[in-house]
């Protein structure tokens, strides 16, 4: 395998450690040479910008700092790299997780990395573009798995291959479209005399739907960002709630205004009542869709599935359960 950044494998998912994707050392120099030493070290290679750092390793091949060709072309020729070398440069082990290793590189800024192992030897490099491609493809592979799609499925995909991956999901979805109609189904009683209702179901299924999917979309990035190990969950579920009921209510405002109207045009008995309803039932439905937003891949995490896994799939089918069961139940009690 040639050395640089040209032998760097390209990961596609979260689920991999340092050890598998670094790099060969580069740049790997003894604590006794010169600064001219290092520089014609640097001459002389087919690629120069194939060197970021040098690294200063002793016998054994254990790091015991790193110098910037900054500090090398500032320093005396007749200077030693020991002189002018970083002491205890940052290091990743192998075994480190990408997630863990984007959190550190958000702080620090490199460009390259070392990777050492338990005794300190250096046995690798691995390019800070490389972590962060990672997180790229992991959030690229969510919109698909969002929906049912397998992580593994490309424009190239074989044809029955693609079908036994989306099927099974596609399955799962008729099942709890089946659980929303039944809700709908009990209350047919309510749409009949109020046939309005059956006007706003959709408009109501699309705000909390949408309400849930910002939830869920800032929930997934979190996770796959590792963010959530600094953020209380408590205080994410009750953010997303809270930012639910203020988008809800205020949605809710607007919607109740166009059902008073369209329910007054129509002839529709007690238009003020259905505008409370529609009020109540869109505050409610965009509460439980940012709890469920947020609750649904924690818990598809927790249980040691993947949390983008067809998550829009029970998140949406929650928000319709609750958001057109309250709003026919409460149309039931206040306005029949």
């Amino acid at each position: 395998t040639p050395e640089g950044a040209d032998t760097v494998a390209l990961v596609s998912d979260l689920d991999v450690t340092i050890g598998e994707i670094m790099s060969p050392v580069i740049g790997a120099v003894s604590p006794d040479t010169t600064v001219a030493g290092a520089i014609d070290n640097l001459v002389h290679r087919e690629q120069v910008s194939e060197v970021t750092y040098f690294y200063v390793v002793d016998q054994a091949g254990v790091l015991e700092g790193t110098v910037t060709l900054r500090d090398l072309l500032l320093s005396r020729p007749g200077q030693t790299m020991s002189e002018i070398m970083t002491q205890e440069p940052f290091a990743f082990s192998p075994d480190t997780e990408i997630s863990e290793a984007v959190q550190a590189a958000l702080t620090m800024h490199f460009r390259l990395y070392p990777v050492t192992d338990e005794q300190g030897i250096l046995i690798g490099l691995i390019y800070g573009w490389q972590l962060f491609e990672s997180v790229a493809g992991e959030i690229n592979a969510q919109a698909g798995a969002l929906v049912g799609l397998d992580k593994e499925e490309r424009v190239s995909t074989p044809l029955m291959d693609s079908f036994k991956m989306r099927h099974p999901w596609l399955q799962v979805n008729l099942l709890t479209a089946f659980a929303a109609a039944f809700v709908v189904g009990a209350f047919e009683n309510t749409i009949a005399q109020i046939v309005a209702l059956a006007v706003f179901l959709p408009v109501l299924a699309g705000q909390s739907g949408n309400t849930g999917c910002q939830a869920l979309a800032i929930t997934l990035r979190g996770i796959t960002l590792g963010e959530l190990g600094d953020f209380p969950v408590k205080k994410l579920i009750t953010k997303e709630l809270i930012l639910g009921a203020l988008n809800g209510f205020i949605v809710g405002l607007v919607a109740g205004a166009a059902m008073w109207i369209y329910a007054a045009g129509t002839g529709a008995g007690s238009p003020p009542m259905l505008a409370c309803v529609i009020l109540v039932a869109m505050t409610g439905a965009c509460m439980c869709s940012g709890l469920c937003g947020g609750m649904v891949p924690l818990t598809l995490q927790t249980c040691g599935a993947d949390p983008a896994m067809a998550s829009s799939i029970f998140l949406t089918t929650m928000t319709d359960i609750v958001g057109m069961g309250l709003m026919l139940a409460l149309a039931t009690a206040m306005v029949l």
